[in-house]
């Protein structure tokens, strides 16, 4: 399977960046086509340009700006997003692919004034993230990045396609013992893609 896997952390020595290496080292030797994108690695602009916003709906020219990351995407069948969860949101840095990748034409088009999916080339989701605060706190303020993988995400690809989502809440408690049995979780959802 042709697995793309999106990382967005800014420190090499993270735990963040320790989990995107084990996913890209268990995906591979699993025997998996993996595509790694490393967003702060690859000095991903985050920032959708003026020119970007007035061409968005131009179907031969919204590509164009983020061309390669739209050809990685639209080759992958499955999604693996690794990044932490700051100020109950995505990094920037993510939020900003997100943005600027996923277009119309690219993962939606516009039937009638409505939208309708058409990333249906991934048919499996896999979130792996890091919260500081605890999954109370995050229940509390709704939890928006678990909402856009199980709601937005999930309505982009294949119909029917699997989202898993798996949080390590607690980092700023955590210890090697909570860090180890998160990364055992994380391998056996690596095993089952």
């Amino acid at each position: 399977m042709r697995i793309l896997v999106v990382h967005a952390h800014p420190v090499a020595s993270s735990f963040n960046a320790s989990l995107f290496r084990m996913a890209v080292e268990c995906l591979s030797k699993s025997g998996h086509e993996v595509d790694a994108i490393d967003l702060y690695e690859d000095g991903f602009n985050p920032v959708m340009s003026e020119e970007e916003r007035l061409n968005y709906h131009d179907l031969d020219a919204n590509r164009k700006p983020v061309e390669t990351y739209v050809d990685r995407l639209l080759r992958a069948e499955a999604l693996v997003l690794v990044y932490p969860v700051w100020n109950y949101g995505f990094p920037a840095i993510l939020k900003g692919w997100f943005d600027r990748v996923f277009l119309p034409g690219v993962s939606f088009g516009l039937v009638g004034g409505k939208v309708r999916p058409t990333l249906h080339n991934i048919g499996k989701i896999l979130v792996i993230t890091t919260y500081g605060g605890s999954r109370f706190r995050s229940w509390l303020m709704g939890d928006p990045p678990r909402k856009i993988a199980n709601r937005m995400l999930r309505a982009t690809v294949r119909p029917g396609a699997s989202v898993t989502y798996l949080a390590h809440y607690e980092m700023n408690l955590s210890t090697y013992k909570t860090r180890h049995s998160f990364m055992s979780r994380v391998e056996r959802a690596l095993d089952n893609i």
